[in-house]
């Protein structure tokens, strides 16, 4: 038995690498399980893989996707916490654009109630991303203000969601006005477009003050305006570079506003810390079953269409998710 699955053969920027192929239907040894994907969300990472462009860089070939959902169709010995017929989420580096993926246990999970696949697939990254930002690194307050860039994406809108839900004023930027009014409706009180000046636009909202943290995937120019927007005592979230351009900050200036410039890797702390990692995970299913976490899904394709899809992500074309629906 074969199944069809989007296969990297080689690393290219134009993501030429890329094809669906039949695969051999693999087997689930101890430990494992083999899940029929239903739904698969694309991220960011996905992308930069099939460029080699990520900290993470699997062996050619190898089928993208870090997050899916479906049903468990067979598992291997030891396996305890699933059985078959199960619906669960995935959670794992590498394989899900596909229609079977073969997981160890601890890579599913019970999908959590009130989400379909759709959304079971579309939401775990995203929130765990936000969850590790705002909870765990900058110890977000409720009454502080938070300044969310690249909102209208994945982890922006599910950052504005977890931001509100703590009682921050969340401040959302972005370049579409058009995806902006989407974000508006997911939580934010004020939608800045970065065309605009963007510290002049906060200051204005903050009566001058600042604000107390940023949440930033984007890097670059967006970087170093965020540290002119931060108030006395600030924390930048740095989450990635999807502007392109790596920024470097000057020390002093850290200094003199008593700033904290905070990395944030949300999949590396649970591979280091297990207890917390494992911590995390039911702090966001938890969100997400009360309907803080609501996975807006901009675009869903056909297997066929998956190529396309990581192109819409790497143009920064896409509101919300990308789902892939088999």
């Amino acid at each position: 038995m074969t199944y069809a699955a989007l296969v990297c053969e080689s690393l290219s920027d134009d993501l030429a690498g890329l094809a669906v192929r039949s695969l051999p239907l693999p087997v689930p040894g101890p430990g494992q399980v083999l899940v029929r994907v239903r739904a698969a969300a694309l991220n960011f990472p996905d992308f930069l893989m099939t460029q080699g462009r990520y900290q993470f860089k699997p062996d050619l070939p190898f089928v993208p996707g870090l997050e899916a959902a479906g049903e468990v169709m067979a598992i291997g010995a030891g396996v305890t916490d699933v059985k078959r017929g199960d619906t669960v989420v995935v959670h794992a580096r590498t394989g899900a654009i596909a229609e079977c993926m073969l997981v160890s246990q601890a890579e599913v999970r019970a999908i959590p109630p009130g989400l379909d696949f759709a959304g079971a697939a579309a939401f775990h990254a995203a929130a765990l991303t936000a969850y590790v930002a705002l909870v765990r690194r900058a110890a977000l307050q409720a009454g502080e203000t938070l300044l969310v860039h690249g909102a209208s994406g994945g982890v922006g809108m599910a950052t504005v969601q977890l931001g509100r839900h703590l009682g921050a004023q969340v401040i959302a930027s972005g370049r579409s006005d058009v995806k902006l009014a989407i974000v508006r409706a997911q939580g934010a009180h004020h939608c800045i477009n970065l065309g605009q000046d963007l510290r002049e636009r906060v200051m204005a909202l903050t009566g001058g003050r600042g604000v107390d943290v940023v949440m930033d995937a984007v890097g670059g120019d967006v970087f170093d305006a965020s540290l002119r927007c931060l108030g006395w005592g600030g924390r930048l979230l740095v989450v990635g570079f999807v502007g392109g351009r790596i920024p470097e900050v000057k020390a002093n200036y850290i200094l003199i506003k008593n700033l904290s410039i905070i990395g944030v890797r949300a999949g590396e702390v649970g591979r280091r810390d297990p207890a917390q990692g494992a911590e995390n995970v039911r702090a966001i299913d938890r969100l997400a079953s009360i309907g803080v976490f609501k996975p807006y899904i901009g675009a869903r394709l056909p297997l066929s269409q998956a190529i396309d899809g990581l192109r819409l992500l790497g143009e920064g074309q896409v509101t919300g998710k990308v789902v892939i629906e088999l």
